[in-house]
């Protein structure tokens, strides 16, 4: 490895690491002298504010910027590097080290094309160049051809918000959202609701397998920058499923879950209710800042939990939690899944003496479905489309037309 201006007397540099000392990063060195070979350079930050400036940066794919804590007091100047870079046409990947979630969200919102965290992930930066190229490959043209939805301008509707929270891993919150949000879609062969199914799980989420779906750069875009959102950055963020649903997967990356705000996620769920009668959201199970605001938000919020241990225990700590702070905590509707069946008394004794020990209500006693529905999620299908006969199916149908109708008459009431 050398200097960038040393490099390129032997051959055209194709990408410089930008950063305070590229020492500093020693796996990242390792992975670039992998990903290019010798076709790379370093430059410290003044030096690649000069470069950009000469003949020999004609030739740059990318740069990475690598940065940590001590770098965030020179945030403008890591600015104008990134907005350097993106005016000639040069590729940013952001390398990033203990830096707080503000920083990164204001250089994302800068124009930084990829985000990989340091220590950097097995192979991670070699995958970050090559959506690179594969977006650069895209013609402008056809990005702009992708997105199928259309909102209509002015739409004024008040769509209910539903939320599903699993409060354990694997007690079937994914499933219950894409199912819910699906049956809903379905509800009325006539005249079907408008249904947006939104997955706010940024790091796990797992709604585009469900469904079979891209994850697609554009839904970063959209939640990095929501005060400049409209209809068009919304319609184009959204995903059309069987020209029924409209999805907004999680960003193709594992971003911070406080990189949005209490204020992004309003911003986003106003404008899905204005556009759907029924917006679903699928939630991370960590409660954060913004985890209020979808509490505050929904008209039905349910808590899925099993019937073990672990969910009794998490049950317990969002309880504490959310009355410790004045919260709705009677607003959530627990949903048990993988309940014991009719015939199962000992199981049945068992749900409720965990309800009463919990001074809960278990409001819904999801039937086990067994392994099509594991099947049907690695297959990316609704149930309905691969096992619609699956107790499970038919539980999660009967809800979907039990809150279609209510919705109807509170609208007729009213």
């Amino acid at each position: 490895m050398g200097s960038a201006q040393v490099q390129t007397e032997f051959a055209p540099i194709v990408a410089c690491t930008i950063s305070r000392d590229v020492q500093n990063f020693d796996l990242l060195i390792e992975d670039m002298e992998a990903a290019l070979g010798e076709n790379w350079g370093d430059l410290g930050f003044a030096e690649a504010l000069a470069f950009f400036g000469q003949p020999e940066a004609d030739s740059l794919e990318f740069v990475a910027l690598a940065i940590d804590r001590e770098d965030e007091d020179n945030l403008v100047l890591l600015d104008e590097i990134i907005n350097q870079a993106k005016t000639r046409g040069i590729n940013v990947i952001l390398i990033a080290e203990d830096v707080t979630p503000a920083s990164l969200h204001q250089l994302l919102r800068r124009g930084a094309d990829e985000f990989v965290p340091y220590p950097l992930p097995e192979k991670e930066l070699q995958e970050a160049i090559d959506r690179l190229k594969l977006r650069n490959a895209v013609p402008a043209t056809m990005q702009q051809t992708q997105t199928q939805t259309q909102l209509s301008a002015g739409s004024e509707k008040e769509g209910a918000v539903i939320v599903v929270h699993g409060l354990a891993g694997g007690s079937g919150s994914t499933t219950m959202a894409v199912n819910l949000a699906w049956e809903l879609a379905n509800v009325d062969a006539k005249d079907g609701p408008g249904v947006c199914l939104i997955d706010l799980d940024l790091q796990f989420g797992s709604i585009a397998t469900y469904l079979d779906l891209p994850r697609r750069e554009v839904v970063f875009d959209m939640l990095s920058d929501t005060q400049g959102m409209d209809d068009d950055i919304f319609a184009q963020a959204l995903q059309t499923y069987e020209d029924k649903l409209q999805v907004l997967t999680a960003p193709a990356d594992m971003v911070p879950l406080d990189l949005i705000t209490p204020e992004d996620v309003q911003r986003v769920i106003d404008m899905a209710r204005r556009h759907f009668d029924y917006v679903v959201i699928d939630m991370p199970k960590t409660v954060i800042q913004w985890s209020e605001t979808t509490l505050q938000a929904a008209h039905v919020y349910f808590a899925m939990i099993e019937l073990d241990m672990r969910s009794a225990q998490n049950t317990l700590r969002l309880k504490r939690a959310l009355q410790s702070e004045d919260l709705p905590f009677n607003k959530l509707r627990f949903a048990l899944n993988r309940a014991p069946k009719f015939t199962d008394l000992s199981g049945k004794s068992r749900v409720r003496r965990m309800a009463e020990s919990l001074g809960i209500s278990i409001d819904l006693q999801m039937p086990d479905g067994g392994k099509p529905i594991t099947q049907a999620c690695d297959h990316g299908q609704p149930l309905a489309m691969s096992c619609g006969k699956n107790p499970l199916r038919r539980e999660i149908t009967k809800l979907a037309q039990s809150l279609h109708d209510l919705g109807r008459e509170e609208a007729e009431a009213a």
